[in-house]
């Protein structure tokens, strides 16, 4: 009987240790995420252009709401915050798809939807590095640089794209 007592006894102490140490791995994990201590001077230093949108452009995206919510993304990153990358898959993927999906009627060209990929391509490898716990500060900080110069060519292409279109070039008789 004492013997059944001590092997439950026991049993309960693993039980409850295995607990404490799931949640010691839990911490050390947020921990290592936040020690790469990427700030907004860390991003200030990238070198790269940020090019801004033509009033033209910003009429025709101002009710495009992937795009502004992308714009609020890279908003955080420019001050440090990557919380949206954090165990957000399903919201990432969604702002993905209707980001392609939704592109405004005078945008919509093969070179707009070829910098979109591009932007994609670059939000979901900045998503998977920021989750690594094995990332360096140098390769997210690549990164994030990287993630920058897409969108930044993607506003660019989209200025390119409107100005092209309104261009009246005459044809010789």
């Amino acid at each position: 009987m004492r013997f059944k007592i001590l092997i439950l006894v026991s049993l309960a102490l693993v039980l409850l240790d295995c607990k404490k140490n799931e949640e010691n791995q839990e911490t050390e994990t947020t921990e290592q995420n936040n020690t790469l201590g990427i700030t907004s001077k860390d991003i200030e230093a990238l070198e790269y252009t940020d090019y801004a949108l033509d009033p033209k452009t910003q009429t025709i995206i101002q009710d495009w709401n992937e795009y502004l919510q992308i714009q609020d993304v890279i908003t955080g990153i420019k001050t440090g915050d990557l919380s949206f990358f954090n165990d957000n898959k399903k919201a990432i993927n969604l702002l993905s798809r209707e980001l392609k999906k939704n592109i405004p009627e005078p945008l919509k060209s093969t070179s707009i939807e070829a910098r979109l990929l591009v932007v994609d391509t670059k939000l979901y490898k900045l998503e998977s590095l920021s989750n690594l716990s094995t990332t360096s500060k140098t390769e997210l900080l690549q990164t994030i640089k990287e993630f920058l110069v897409a969108f930044s060519n993607f506003k660019l292409q989209m200025n390119k794209k409107l100005e092209f279109d309104t261009q009246v070039i005459e044809k010789p008789a």
